[in-house]
């Protein structure tokens, strides 16, 4: 199983997982347009998608997602807030569109790809996570989440990989250009993991991942440079076992490959 990101960050995220016999793209939050040429640029093949799943209805995240589910003629699955928003409150076209509602806790199969939702802290209807497990490899994905709980932790944990937000420096977000408002959103507990948030998980999860992409960065509010440190510092002597990459707003290419193979 191969995980490469396309995009990551506030002006859209979007990661293909890729296995033996097809792929899913976890959101869409770039146009259509810009996902295929992202895809084929990553050397992805397109027409080995199944379907794409999505974390929740914030526009970074599902910007593209109507026209790519028709373009590539694959279903979409979300939890059902994420669902009703988007369908009801965020969705123009009234063309066809299949989509099916999944639940926290409750594995579903797409193709030989198991995978189990897991909630996680966000001001949106009903964010989740995705384990996702094919040919006996388990990536962990989780961003968008102002806090991780226990339940969340031991879920990673048993990952062989896994993509884990790393959002801002809170230094960087203090003493930034947002509002007091904003700043207070982006901290809370259903904001972002901040980078120490991201260190401390990293402190537990150090000795079982062995492979590690910190996603969602804030391109105001911090810098690669300042995540991967502070990562570091969170695994401390596990450091130089871990294959730790940093995800960017740019994504993947032939060139400079942001992905983990499981």
């Amino acid at each position: 199983m191969r995980c490469t990101i396309l995009a990551s960050g506030s002006k859209g995220n979007c990661t293909i997982i890729e296995g033996q016999g097809g792929a899913i793209l976890i959101d869409a939050g770039l146009s259509a347009k810009e996902t295929l040429e992202r895809l084929s640029n990553a050397s992805c093949t397109a027409d080995t998608i199944r379907a794409v799943l999505v974390t929740h209805e914030h526009g970074d995240h599902i910007k593209g997602l109507d026209v790519l589910a028709r373009k590539l003629a694959v279903p979409i699955y979300a939890t059902e807030g994420t669902l009703n928003d988007f369908l009801c409150h965020r969705r123009t076209s009234t063309k066809a569109l299949t989509t099916h509602t999944c639940r926290a806790q409750e594995t579903f199969t797409i193709d030989d790809f198991t995978i189990t939702p897991f909630a996680t802290s966000h001001d949106a209807a009903e964010p989740c996570g995705y384990v996702v497990r094919e040919n006996g490899a388990r990536l962990g994905y989780c961003t968008d989440t102002g806090i991780l709980t226990l339940q969340m932790v031991s879920l990673l944990k048993d990952c062989d990989g896994m993509v884990l937000e790393s959002n801002h420096c809170p230094d960087m977000l203090a003493n930034g250009p947002y509002p007091e408002s904003l700043k207070r959103r982006i901290r809370s507990s259903r904001g972002h993991l901040s980078n120490r948030a991201a260190a401390k998980a990293l402190q537990v999860l150090g000795k079982d991942v062995p492979q590690v992409i910190l996603a969602h960065l804030s391109e105001i509010n911090n810098t690669p440079e300042r995540a991967r440190a502070s990562a570091r510092e969170g695994l401390g002597l596990f450091y130089e076992e871990k294959m730790l990459t940093v995800a960017t707003q740019q994504g993947s290419t032939q060139q400079c490959p942001q992905r983990i193979d499981l």
